[in-house]
């Protein structure tokens, strides 16, 4: 790293997790079981937090100084909404998520997949209530929740989820594997640098910078998954290993090997904080979480 000091994200992570399980005690009490029971449960599931993390760096990096935590609990319920529609067994048929049963074992298919559905609207409404509370202006605010959506929907996750989906069995090349990933996984982090950049009513060419910054992290961060798939286990993971193989899926560690993998991981951190570094934006808080994203073991 090129600072010397390691930054503790315990603090954040206790906001976010505190923030999620109260949105999760509220949705409870007003939506009927078991879709509001799926959805608290989904909030509530044990995470990195990393995207919130990220965005919050990404905000103080771009000099916001509000408590922008509201506008990362919204990332973070996205996520979990993806999450949940990704486990159902029309998608990737997973029975474990964060090292318990994913939300349709736990509570059946159509409650999960009413409850990933109704965490859209949640998000948004949470996204546009964090953007004013952080003194955004209401037209600032919808562009928050504009650029969320965007990212999420088919132009970006969604679209990478359907595409990751049609290319089981396919034998794609590089090209068509890094668009995959950058939509479906890349599309979001990228989104959580970016944002916090907006959210702080950061100059253009900071908001680019933390942008590039984001998609970098974002691919690297879905080629460490990969990586993860092959050398993890179940039980390090928290979700099934070898997902990936069982489905014939292309991956960066079958198309470059494992070293080949993480040699394109590393570079793209590199890439990230050298994009960064030469905006004055590297913060250690944005280099620790760039770094963290191919070091993990889960």
């Amino acid at each position: 790293m090129t600072g010397t000091a390691v930054v503790d994200f315990a603090t954040d992570r206790a906001a976010v997790d505190a923030a999620l399980s109260a949105v999760g005690d509220a949705v409870e009490a007003t939506l009927p079981a078991p879709v509001g029971s799926a959805i608290a449960y989904a909030l509530r599931g044990e995470g990195k937090r990393l995207r919130a993390c990220l965005f919050l760096a990404a905000y103080r990096a771009a000099g916001g100084d509000g408590d922008a935590t509201p506008l990362a609990v919204a990332i973070e319920v996205v996520h979990a909404y993806s999450l949940v529609h990704d486990d159902l067994p029309c998608m990737d048929d997973d029975a474990v998520r964060r090292g318990r049963p994913t939300v349709h074992v736990a509570f059946g298919v159509p409650a999960a997949t009413a409850a990933g559905l109704a965490m859209v609207p949640l998000a948004a409404k949470a996204a546009y209530e964090g953007a004013i509370a952080i003194g955004l202006s209401p037209a600032a605010a919808g562009g928050v929740v504009r650029e969320l959506m965007f990212a999420s929907g088919a132009a970006g996750m969604i679209g990478g989820q359907l595409l990751d989906l049609e290319g089981e069995g396919e034998a794609l090349d590089l090209a068509g594997l890094e668009r995959i990933h950058s939509l479906k996984t890349g599309a979001l982090i990228g989104l959580c640098a970016r944002v916090g950049a907006v959210a702080a009513q950061a100059s253009p060419s900071v908001v680019e910078a933390l942008s590039a910054y984001g998609r970098a992290v974002g691919l690297a961060f879905q080629i460490a998954d990969d990586v993860l798939d092959v050398t993890a286990t179940t039980d390090q993971l928290g979700k099934t290993a070898g997902k990936d193989l069982a489905v014939h899926k292309s991956t960066y560690p079958a198309l470059l090997g494992i070293e080949g993998a993480v040699s394109r991981a590393n570079a793209l951190i590199e890439e990230a904080c050298a994009v960064l570094a030469a905006h004055a934006l590297l913060t250690p808080a944005l280099e620790q979480i760039a770094r963290f994203t191919v070091a993990r073991r889960s």
